[in-house]
């Protein structure tokens, strides 16, 4: 039953892009609240909650639109909203009776748009916006974000909705980094009669949850390693705990995620690259190669991936951005994506498939550990499952193009012999670079042990579809290899 309710909870997840689900995420929010309020549960009035939200809206659309056209920048209307809506969310509601007060509405949300455009390196902002408003607001005019979401009436919400989010983007690394530390630190700093009730306040009645399941791991604002998440949940967790003060400066969730922030920023990749089609090459019966020509170089390992944003209209509900991997080898000029396209296909592929030679679209949030080690002399085992097959296409390339010979053993699937792409790069790796390369139907542990006789030795890359991934492993697994041996192609926004 347990396995059955996370399949279908996977399966809605798949259905929509991260950006479109913390969208819906917020928005039920908002409903909930004014909900609530309205029957007399929430505290605020259900006028105020409506007037502050479609207030803080229209100053942040407002705001992004005329950036975006002094900037002469791609615009996100998604990235709106859910700014807007988080604004919404920590920041007291206000009621049309209460002008005066709307001023830091007001100024948080033009900080927060602008500071994407201003607060930018190539074109990719390193603040989270909402934070950066608020923290800016407070300082300048001494207002402070209420965070009235934290409310206990709300915390069942939060909490559901904020676990669809982290399992969504798989930053569960980051979440427990910040949530240890952070309720450690609060522990430690905060008087109390009993050693367990700060952390019981912190989890039940402070905006612990919303921040930490929505704030801190948004995608471009966080860094791309393990490691580099490990140390900036840490970051934020100390910097979070309320008793802890920087000279007369008392901490807040939001400073303490803008100082995150600047941390993420000096160990991530920088900036956000504009891509000019050159060319659609077909690779198999149903798979296209997009060939691009970036404005600048763009330093990559084998297996990394980038966040693609194609602004088209009318988009459905998985929205016009994309996370994939990256299909050409880091020594290539070009920059190529591999697509399988299926019916009937999203907005997205269709706006791309019919993208004229030439025209733009934009790529940022490189990152992805879905790479080779270092050490050359570790076997490898590579399982791909369809268009999975594409971050071996570039470390197979990238191998032929730096003349380096390792031990690799690649099974590729597909359902029929057409749906094979890159095969002629796979034949040619044979010869050059002694690959062992077998096209089966299906990958079962009966073939694994067959071809692949020291299996034991290797270190396996499986990627395709997520249930072909979840099924490799679990085969893997039973065949009693390591988890440590078993690598996962994963990037937020699989849909």
């Amino acid at each position: 039953m347990g396995n059955f309710r996370l399949n279908t909870i996977d399966a809605f997840l798949n259905k929509i892009t991260m950006y479109r689900l913390v969208l819906y995420y917020l928005t039920v929010l908002l409903l909930a609240a004014l909900a609530f309020s309205f029957f007399g549960i929430l505290q605020d009035s259900t006028v105020a909650i409506l007037f502050s939200t479609t207030f803080i809206l229209a100053v942040c659309w407002v705001t992004n639109e005329l950036c975006a056209r002094f900037f002469k920048a791609p615009t996100n209307i998604e990235s709106v909203y859910i700014t807007a809506f988080i604004l919404a969310l920590i920041i007291q509601p206000v009621s049309p009776t209460s002008l005066a007060l709307l001023a830091l509405p007001f100024f948080a949300s033009v900080v927060a748009m602008v500071s994407k455009y201003i607060f930018a390196f190539r074109k990719k902002h390193f603040f989270n916006p909402a934070a950066l408003g608020v923290v800016v607001t407070a300082l300048a005019f001494g207002g402070y974000a209420s965070w009235w979401v934290a409310t206990p009436v709300l915390l069942p919400l939060v909490v559901v909705g904020g676990l669809l989010v982290l399992r969504k983007i798989r930053r569960l690394d980051l979440f427990a980094s910040f949530a240890i530390v952070s309720l450690v630190t609060i522990t430690l700093t905060t008087p109390s009669s009993s050693f367990f009730g700060p952390a019981w306040l912190t989890l039940a009645h402070s905006p612990f949850f919303f921040f930490g399941l929505v704030m801190l791991t948004e995608p471009l604002t966080t860094p791309p390693t393990r490691w580099g998440r490990y140390i900036y949940g840490a970051i934020v967790g100390i910097l979070f705990a309320p008793a802890l003060h920087i000279g007369t400066l008392g901490s807040s969730p939001e400073l303490a995620l803008v100082a995150g922030n600047i941390f993420s920023f000096a160990i991530s990749p920088k900036g956000r690259f504009t891509l000019t089609l050159k060319n659609i090459e077909q690779k198999s019966s149903n798979v296209f190669e997009f060939v691009f020509g970036s404005d600048v170089p763009i330093t990559f390992k084998a297996g990394q991936y980038l966040e693609w944003t194609l602004p088209h209209a009318p988009s459905d509900t998985r929205g016009n951005r994309r996370y994939f991997t990256i299909a050409s080898a880091p020594e290539e000029k070009d920059i190529r994506l591999g697509l399988k396209f299926y019916e009937p296909s999203s907005t997205f592929k269709k706006a791309l498939r019919n993208l004229p030679l030439g025209e733009t679209l934009t790529a940022t949030a490189l990152a992805g550990e879905f790479v080779m080690p270092k050490d050359t002399e570790i076997k490898l085992a590579f399982l791909a499952g369809g268009i999975g097959v594409t971050p071996f296409r570039s470390m197979v390339e990238h191998l032929h193009l730096a003349k380096e010979k390792r031990d690799i053993a690649l099974l590729y699937s597909n359902k029929t012999p057409e749906e094979i792409s890159y095969a002629e790069l796979f034949d040619r790796a044979r010869e050059e670079i002694g690959m062992k390369t077998v096209y089966p139907s299906l990958i079962d542990r009966s073939l694994i042990e067959t071809e692949i006789p020291d299996f034991k030795e290797r270190v396996f890359y499986v990627s395709g579809p997520e249930v072909m991934v979840d099924g490799m492993t679990k085969i893997l697994i039973e065949m009693h290899i390591p988890r440590r041996q078993i690598k996962r192609d994963f990037f937020p926004g699989l849909a």
